[in-house]
């Protein structure tokens, strides 16, 4: 489970968002990734403001679940920019902390950490952070586990 998830998240949104990435007539965006018996779907709303939820199935049954809600607080720093390096620090999660990125991680002036309260694939929750220059522009907050 936990490989099928680390290689579904680096497939989608952080790494290979171009053919994957749907627009939906509800206006979320939606990306999916199917491997043997799994799916993995990630629909979210929103771009600066944004919520969504994670769920990945195994054999037709949803069997596990994270919601995560974000946003940027500082609109000086373009979009794109912030984004960009989310999705590079997203492309690190591992198998220890395979939720969102790793705990910390640095490029140029950005800096992104992931702060876990619980940890365990069956129950977890935490916040990520970006900063650029040491001043906070962007935070998450998600939580989740499996459902069945």
């Amino acid at each position: 489970m936990i490989n099928f998830l680390l290689k579904a998240k680096k497939s989608t949104y952080a790494g290979a968002e171009g053919d994957s990435k749907k627009i939906l007539s509800d206006g979320s965006k939606e990306f999916v990734f199917a491997e043997d018996n799994f799916l993995y779907r990630d629909r979210y709303f929103g771009s600066d403001h944004f919520a969504g939820q994670e769920v990945v199935f195994h054999n037709g049954k949803a069997i596990w679940v994270m919601n995560y809600r974000g946003y940027i607080l500082d609109k000086t720093i373009g979009e794109k920019e912030i984004y960009n390096f989310l999705k590079q620090a997203l492309l690190e999660a591992s198998k220890e902390n395979p939720f969102r990125g790793p705990s910390k991680f640095t490029s140029g002036n950005f800096k992104y950490t992931s702060e876990l309260t619980k940890k365990d694939l069956n129950s977890f929750a935490g916040m990520e952070t970006i900063y650029f220059k040491n001043s906070k522009i962007y935070e998450l907050y998600f939580h989740g586990g499996m459902i069945a």
